[in-house]
């Protein structure tokens, strides 16, 4: 009987030994890189565990002991070790030469985040957060940004809620990485990373309502970016301004009048684009104008921040005030039945009445008895370029296209600021290209806008519009009259990067690319494509051919 207790006793101790061992060991696994790309046929060795080969994904798993000190990594017959003993968790990347890829192929399973905040992490002495922290630091204030990343990412994932510096520090990492990206789908998944590191700093640290505003700024500025190899068109084009709305018209509501000016300006931008592709309605275009408007007035009225104070008035308000008036979305009525009343209080005040015609004009409500009458007016008080502007376009909406002609050219002998300058040749062509047929005359206007104001965007879609005209009566071969639409083109690609002709320029691309020769075409005409082609006769420009 004792005997039997014995063996019971025996066979009960090997199964708790058993238990124990079971419960002490771990399993480590990780990817491993060499050069940031997986490694093959790297051995990996886990002290007081197992060993396996890596394959083509570089990833390895491996059972270990709760009193592992190391991982080694051999390749061939060269060994390096990873030491582990200080480390938690499970998951260890290890570059065998280069460094860890900085992308989200680098993560850490969600298990294995930390929560802690820097006091915590500080009190507690977390060696791993320690060590990656200061080499990521000294990094970063060398601008090393390649060399702070691998270190970087492994805080911003772990341990994500330990500072906004990681936050901080991150926005000029993604910046850096779109900046030096070679290739749009490259930019375009750091652009991804970026928006995503503000939803996460939102997520630990709050502040959504100026973090949203910056996140639409970034948006806007990396996507729309003259650096990237073809610019958005269409439904991809309305979709970038339909996220970026998101986040702005987000973020202004929960500002109010906390909200930075660039976040104003970008607010109306994506309104009226969203209102030229029929997402919006007129009545929240005229919604958002009035909040807007509130809002800037607002920061001037409080006069707690100058240099803010300064940007809002020389920069905000005109632009606010300009992108509405040019939006289509501000009915005449409206705009009317609120400068009427202050029309009558002001008569004999020209700076106010020329201010008032500006806004009325790009709102394209000349024809109205308010505009004639101040019109009329401000010519009595001060017969200047611009009143005399002014009455070209009544003269022009009568059909008295004579007298329009009058007014505009002397309009243009009297104008001393370039800008306005610009407009006066630009309207004068738009006139000689719409009512006279006249397309070598209002080219010509139209280069002179351009000469005088070189980001003049309608300027460039007028000539683009005349080369249009011109292909239909153009002599020459079939060849020679599609060719002009690679000049068309070119002037629609220029002045796609003004923001008020963005829209309309790239519908025209799209529309007119395919009248573009075809490559028979050119191929019998000797022509590869690339290369520069001639447009003859009174246009008489160069060109690059393409299919």
């Amino acid at each position: 009987m004792k005997t039997i207790l014995r063996i019971s006793l025996l066979i009960a101790a090997v199964v708790m030994v058993g238990i124990t061992v079971a419960q002490a060991q771990r399993v480590i696994k990780g990817t491993v890189y060499m050069d940031g790309e997986p490694a093959a046929g790297i051995t990996v060795e886990a002290h007081k565990g197992g060993e396996m080969l890596t394959s083509f994904d570089g990833k390895y798993e491996v059972e270990a002991d709760e009193k592992t000190k190391y991982i080694r990594f051999t390749f061939i017959d060269e060994s390096k070790k990873l030491d582990i003993e200080d480390k938690s968790g499970n998951v260890f990347d290890f570059a065998f030469s280069g460094s860890i890829p900085s992308g989200d192929d680098a993560d850490v399973e969600s298990d294995e985040i930390n929560l802690s905040t820097l006091d915590e992490l500080i009190k507690a002495q977390d060696r791993d957060f320690l060590n990656e922290l200061s080499l990521y630091t000294e990094f970063f204030k060398q601008k090393d940004y390649k060399s702070a990343i691998p270190h970087w990412k492994k805080l911003y994932i772990k341990y994500p809620k330990s500072t906004t510096n990681l936050y901080i520090h991150g926005s000029k990492i993604y910046e850096y990485q779109i900046e030096s990206a070679t290739t749009d789908a490259e930019r375009d998944k750091y652009i991804d990373l970026y928006m995503k590191l503000y939803d996460k700093r939102m997520k630990y640290f709050g502040e959504r309502g100026y973090l949203l505003g910056r996140k639409g700024t970034s948006w806007l500025k990396y996507k729309l970016s003259q650096d990237r190899d073809k610019a958005s068109e269409g439904e991809a084009l309305k979709a970038i301004h339909k996220s970026a709305y998101e986040w702005l018209s987000e973020s202004v509501k929960l500002q109010g009048d906390q909200t930075e000016p660039p976040v104003l300006l970008l607010y109306m931008r994506t309104t009226v684009a969203l209102f030229k592709y029929g997402e919006l309605p007129k009545e929240q275009v005229v919604k958002n104008y009035e909040e807007s408007m509130a809002i800037a007035n607002a920061i001037v009225e409080a006069n707690e921040d100058e240099t803010k104070v300064e940007q809002v008035q020389e920069t905000v308000l005109p632009y606010i005030e300009t992108i509405f008036g040019k939006s289509g979305a501000a009915d005449c009525e409206a705009l009317v039945s609120i400068y009427a009343p202050q029309y009558q209080e002001n008569s004999n005040d020209a700076d106010f009445i020329k201010s008032m015609l500006r806004r009325l004009g790009r709102a394209d409500c000349t024809e109205t008895e308010l505009f004639g009458m101040a019109t009329e007016r401000l010519y009595e008080l001060d017969p200047s370029a611009e009143a005399a502007f002014n009455m070209a376009r009544r003269f022009l909406k009568k059909d008295d296209l004579e007298k329009a002609r009058e007014y505009y050219q002397m309009a243009i002998d009297q104008e001393t600021d370039d800008e306005l300058l610009a407009t006066y040749y630009y309207e004068r062509g738009y006139i000689r290209y719409a009512k006279d047929g006249n397309l070598i005359g209002a080219r010509s206007d139209a280069r002179k806008a351009l000469q005088l104001n070189p980001d003049y965007c309608e300027a460039n879609m007028l000539i683009a519009n005349i080369y249009v005209s011109a292909s239909q009566k153009f002599e020459g071969s079939a060849l020679e009259k599609s060719a002009v639409f690679w000049l068309a083109c070119d002037y629609f690609a220029k002045a796609r990067r003004g923001e008020d002709c963005s829209i309309d320029a790239s519908e025209n691309l799209r529309k007119y690319r395919q009248y573009f020769p075809n490559k028979e075409e050119a191929f019998m005409e000797g022509l590869q494509e690339g290369t520069t082609y001639k447009v003859g006769g009174w246009i008489n420009e160069n060109t690059k051919v393409r299919f």
